[in-house]
């Protein structure tokens, strides 16, 4: 990854100054250094989901859990869940549902804070249009968003690619915003609330009704399986 080896560069050359004049100036470069090792980690996910399941598309804490009249990619009442992701956060975007993408659309905008409420709506954002497997009724939708710090959010899915539940799919970097908008119908449940921890691919933040019996427990990836392009 083209930021790790940049970083490497840059701070080994800091390192190096720092040890070469007085040694301790060297330390801040080394902190910085394994900070960004830490960011751009990508840990392994394994989990197993009952049917309706919904699971977190990203590390973070809950900011948002906000009922929507009417939005126009779902087509009808939808519930808006927004996670903010701190700097400390792993920054992979995974897919909450196994699905197909019916769409991705990329959207300019601002870099406000992503905790303002008004961060999903104005920032730049990327935004995943999903048609969950049956029998989730769907679709639903999962928006990286762009903050104050992340400027480049990498998206590695693809129009009508079929996306296994809790699959990596991209990544936001440097601090940033995820929603999940989801159909709401009677008996759909929200399952955290503002303020919980989250994380992706294990947290189960909602369920859907489906018919009783409808399939087995769906397993998430096993590391055995085909991974997307490396992330960045």
């Amino acid at each position: 990854m083209r930021e790790i080896v940049l970083a490497t560069i840059i701070l080994g050359a800091g390192v190096a100054g720092g040890v070469w004049l007085f040694w301790p100036a060297a330390i801040p470069f080394v902190i910085v250094w394994f900070w960004v090792l830490s960011f751009f980690r990508d840990p392994r996910r394994e989990g197993s989901y009952a049917p309706g399941n919904l699971c977190a598309p990203a590390d973070g804490r809950v900011t948002e859990v906000t009922e929507l009249e009417e939005h126009e990619l779902i087509g009808g009442p939808a519930l808006r869940i927004g996670i903010f992701m701190s700097i400390f956060n792993v920054h992979a975007s995974r897919a909450s549902c196994a699905g197909r993408v019916r769409a991705i659309s990329y959207q300019p905008g601002e870099f406000l804070d992503a905790r303002h409420p008004e961060s999903g709506r104005r920032n730049e954002s990327n935004t995943l249009l999903i048609d969950p497997d049956a029998p989730m009724p769907g679709p639903l939708e999962i928006r990286q968003v762009a903050g104050t710090l992340a400027r480049r959010i990498v998206c590695h899915a693809r129009l009508a690619e079929h996306l296994p539940m809790g699959s990596r799919f991209g990544m936001i970097k440097f601090g940033s915003r995820t929603e999940l908008i989801i159909p709401q119908g009677e008996g759909t449940e929200v399952r955290v609330r503002v303020g919980d921890r989250v994380r992706a691919g294990l947290t189960i933040i909602a369920h859907q009704p489906v018919e009783a019996g409808a399939g087995d427990d769906v397993a998430a990836p096993r590391p055995t399986e085909a991974q997307p392009a490396p992330l960045g």
